[in-house]
């Protein structure tokens, strides 16, 4: 009877801790997996109170699209595979990308509600007397490069000098392209040709010297395939860091639907938030919402590995805007003479303030 209480009173204690530390590790392993049920959770925000389905009315809004889905637009996906949109009242319709029509014109024009735009684009269409709002970032950091064949020779800006440039026809590309060279030690000349054709396709085919991509897309893309590349992010030779891509809006939008604007932004911040911790599963939600868009799954996992650690700095809130980043670069390609009017003419100086906001992030 002793021997019997005596190992009673060791065992019991030591069952109740087993069954309390199980208990706690399961508890860890859940919140850290995201998932609650059927439902991902983005612990601790306000994206964990949002239902996956609501009876409320909801508002059609229209988000026009700036290429074909990527991971650039991961945060968007997420959000809608999780019900986040319609439990914030919306009837997210995405609009597909155009080559005939840009995200800010259709914003502009009233025809989209939402955009995916680029600082670029939204400094040019100011200076045009056509505004569109940046109301937040998509990724804290810029994440282009200039890039070159790896057995071409050219190993560094500088040997881009006189060498042929595949452009887009955008009168910044060649102030931001002569920057990096000259900050190599070059003298910032080459010639600058408008493609008609995917940019990677004319560079493998020797077409052109160099072309300016994104590492988290082209330049995985490419090494996936075998090619091997020379790669010159730009912001390491001088260029000012800046955010790109933005979500965008009209100033027509802003003052007639701002509450929808701030719940429009409820769930896309949550979508974003969600992929910036969980990098793989959110790739499986835009995998599987942009249906067949993707012939390579592997590419649009590696990307968003890559993309996931650049929506924002860790500690930082997603999608917010600083006045540092927007008076660097945008000034910069002012003062270089990279911003035209509606005449065709260089603009001196912008009211870059009244193109962004940070009003709709809560």
């Amino acid at each position: 009877m002793t021997r019997t209480r005596l190992l009673m009173s060791i065992g019991i204690p030591v069952l109740l801790i087993i069954v309390i530390v199980g208990a706690f590790l399961w508890q860890q392993r859940a919140a850290g997996s995201g998932t609650t049920g059927n439902t991902h959770q983005v612990a601790g925000s306000v994206c964990s109170s949002l239902k996956s389905s609501s009876s409320q009315p909801l508002t059609t809004m229209r988000l026009a699209l700036d290429w074909t889905p990527n991971t650039n637009h991961t945060g968007i996906y997420v959000a809608l595979n999780q019900g986040w949109y319609r439990a914030e009242g919306i009837n997210l319709q995405l609009l597909p990308y155009s080559a005939n029509v840009t995200p800010d014109v259709l914003v502009s024009t009233g025809k989209a509600d939402v955009g995916v735009g680029f600082m670029e684009g939204i400094v040019a269409d100011a200076a045009v007397n056509q505004p569109v709002v940046s109301i937040a970032a998509i990724s804290q950091h810029n994440t282009s490069a200039l890039v070159t064949l790896a057995n071409s020779g050219l190993t560094r800006p500088r040997d881009l000098d006189g060498k042929v440039y595949g452009g887009f026809g955008s009168p910044y590309e060649g102030p931001v392209v002569g920057e990096v060279i000259k900050n190599d030690g070059g003298k910032g000349q080459f010639k600058n040709v408008t493609l008609n054709v995917d940019a990677m396709q004319a560079l493998e085919s020797h077409r052109i010297d160099f072309v300016w991509v994104y590492q988290g897309w082209e330049v995985i893309q490419v090494n996936r395939d075998g090619v091997k590349l020379n790669v010159f992010p730009i912001t390491k030779y001088g260029i000012p860091d800046y955010y790109t891509p933005t979500l965008i809006t009209s100033r027509a939008e802003i003052q007639q639907k701002s509450a929808l604007l701030h719940k429009f932004m409820t769930a896309t911040s949550c979508g974003y938030e969600y992929a910036r911790a969980h990098s793989h599963e959110a790739a499986q939600m835009l995998i599987n919402g942009a249906k067949d868009a993707f012939p390579d799954p592997g590419l649009v996992y590696a990307s968003q590995d890559y993309l996931s650690q650049h929506y924002a700095d860790p500690g930082r809130k997603w999608g917010m805007q600083d006045a540092a980043v927007w008076h660097g670069y945008p000034q910069f390609i002012i003062n270089a003479g990279g911003v035209d009017d509606a005449s065709g003419k260089p603009i001196h100086s912008l009211n870059i303030d009244a193109l962004y906001t940070n009003q709709f992030l809560g």
